[in-house]
């Protein structure tokens, strides 16, 4: 027995991710500890845990279908791709075209109006609107957790409104309130990576200059960088769940804000990538048209590679908008190194082949302006402003000022990647990004709802470097997981609250090969609205916009409309649709902010 608990010991220090493996953590040491008192009952695994897989779900923020490599990217991705090359990748996996709202449909299963987040943290005045995650659904920890699951969240949240640190309120939607047994992460949608807004351990905001639990000496070069952090705290809660509560199989749900805006790298990871994209827009699209179809992830009889629009290049501030493409490369790279810190403390800890996990993106590439107007001012040699206090807590989404005292700097030429800068990376690399689809985050065309999905589950999926097909969405993810488990879904919750009806199906199936049937897919946000129903998808742009019909398996760049030659298909989808619209509370079409409530 003691030989027994000495390798575990080891093994969780090993697993401690770079440069967390270094150094064990006081509650690290407070779980060995634990461990040494209660030998027998984490040294007998429970044999029905043992039948029920870990379940991790990791997204991205604001990437394209086309930016990792085992879908067509020159960035690198080694673990994702490693994860593909021994589980299956989809081709055909949809989100909901917009970070909270895919937020929202992932954790609960339904489509983001059921579940109060139709479009983003501000109430509109209907149901569907109220920007917070409401009490007619559960989350995935708050399902799993009858079932023996312990449930983990590291990352972002965004699915409640923002409380600013100066102010007390009611957190009754933070994650600790809704099933989560442990959260390392930003309740706010955006902000910097070296200082974020709203950053919280539990329930309880925490600076990270002042964070007694993850200093300089468990950071990069002493460095806080986000990314590495929900990272790191992924790996410390797998670890600490090995030897705490081993016995019981695991929820976790790991969110990423790489690579949404603004474009903060570290230096190391930047530099990977200098001169990587001096060959332009339009060559790198072509380069990443070309490797996805050797790869298969896209047909080429049924794309089109067009060109990145004229009016969306730099063609004065080159060598600036280049800059932003490198570090948005590093930032998936680094979320990347990161991914395989988590694998590594699977393997550590012996849960790798018996952990489902699903990789995906909230929505397509950002085609958004932010930080880019203007000429940008330049860096001053010397900090003119004081230096924040290590106990501040950052309350913006764009900081004003660095901790070190720097103002933080937006507009052309300002090279992106310091804590002092803060820009997007602009429409035609989204472009890039979106390859080979159209429109961007906020539209329901193919570019803003297309997501990689990769599943890997040794222990089960056995379709290795497989290509699956088949269409799929968000809410499958919830079924999915309660599939998995082995939990039953709650008709009531929340003190006897009824509760909607999951929207997904298993993909268990799929894992096999196996259809799933299904008698569509929806989506709205901002008036942009669509329905897939087997090839064919209907779709318009804004509330006001005519329904354009495409036929996917043959055109899914959405090329070449087909509305006028088959209006009787047009009227039967847009049917569907608008049956879809009454009942998920979608209605009336993105409401303005002062309209009147519904009651």
């Amino acid at each position: 027995m003691i030989q027994f608990l000495a390798s575990k010991r080891a093994g969780c220090r090993q697993s401690f991710s770079r440069p967390l493996r270094n150094r064990i953590t006081p509650l690290a040491r407070m779980a060995v500890v634990a461990l040494l008192t209660q030998t027998l009952s984490l040294s007998i695994a429970n044999a029905e845990s043992a039948t029920r897989p870990n379940i991790l779900y990791i997204m991205s923020d604001d990437m394209g279908y086309s930016d990792i490599g085992c879908y067509g990217s020159e960035i690198e991705t080694p673990n994702l791709n490693a994860l593909a090359e021994h589980g299956l990748r989809y081709t055909q996996f949809y989100n909901t075209a917009r970070c909270c709202p895919t937020r929202a449909s992932l954790l609960t299963g339904l489509y983001p109006h059921q579940a109060g987040i139709g479009h983003m943290m501000n109430d509109r005045g209907y149901d569907g609107y109220r920007g917070d995650l409401n009490r007619n659904c559960v989350t995935l920890a708050e399902a799993l957790k009858p079932a023996g699951y312990r449930t983990y969240l590291s990352g972002k949240w965004h699915v409640t409104k923002m409380i600013r640190p100066e102010n007390e309120a009611d957190k009754h939607n933070w994650p600790r309130q809704r099933g989560f047994d442990r959260f390392y992460g930003t309740i706010h949608g955006a902000g910097s990576f070296f200082d974020p807004n709203t950053l919280t351990r539990d329930n309880q905001y925490i600076s990270p200059s002042a964070d007694p639990e993850y200093g300089p000496e468990e950071q990069t070069n002493g460095t806080f960088y986000y990314t590495d952090a929900i990272a790191d705290h992924a790996v410390r809660f797998i670890n600490e769940h090995h030897f705490e509560t081993g016995d019981q199989p695991f929820f976790m749900y790991v969110s990423f804000t790489a690579a949404h805006w603004p474009m903060h790298a570290l230096e190391k990871d930047i530099e990977k990538y200098k001169g990587k994209y001096d060959a332009g827009y339009d060559a790198i699209r072509a380069a990443r048209y070309q490797k996805m179809i050797e790869l298969g992830v896209i047909d080429p009889k049924a794309t089109t590679n067009f060109p990145v629009p004229e009016g969306a290049k730099e063609t004065e501030f080159w060598e600036w908008d280049k800059r932003n493409m490198e570090v948005y490369a590093a930032m998936i790279d680094n979320m990347d190194q990161g991914i395989g810190r988590i694998v590594e403390a699977l393997r550590d800890t012996g849960e790798f082949e018996n952990t489902l996990i699903c990789f995906f993106q909230d929505n397509g590439g950002c085609a958004e302006g932010y930080g880019r107007g203007g000429k940008g001012k330049q860096r001053s040699e010397t900090a003119p402003l004081p230096e924040l206090p290590d106990d501040y807590l950052q309350p913006d989404m764009q900081p004003k000022q660095t901790r070190d005292g720097f103002p933080v700097r937006t507009g052309k030429g300002v090279m992106a990647g310091p804590a002092d800068t803060y820009i997007g990376y602009g429409r035609a690399w989204a472009t890039v990004s979106n390859t080979p689809f159209r429109e961007y985050k906020h539209w329901t065309h193919e570019g803003g709802i297309s997501t990689p999905l990769i599943v890997h589950w040794p222990a089960k999926v056995t379709r290795h470097g497989e290509l699956e097909h088949t269409p799929g969405h968000l809410v499958d993810l919830m079924a999915t997981a309660v599939d998995v488990s082995g939990a039953e879904y709650p008709t009531v919750f929340h003190g006897g609250r009824k509760i909607k009806p999951m929207e997904g199906k298993s993909l268990v199936p799929t894992f096999e090969g196996k259809p799933i049937q299904r008698e569509a897919i929806y989506w709205e946000h901002e008036g942009n609205r669509a329905i897939r129903v087997g090839d064919y998808k209907l779709v318009a742009k804004s509330a006001k916009g005519k329904w354009e019909l495409y036929n996917i398996a043959n055109d899914r760049s959405e090329q070449h409309n087909l509305a006028d030659e088959q209006p009787e298909r047009v009227e039967q989808l847009a049917a569907m649709w608008q049956a879809y619209a009454q009942r998920a509370d979608v209605l009336p079409l993105n409401p303005i902010k002062n309209a009147k409530k519904k009651h």
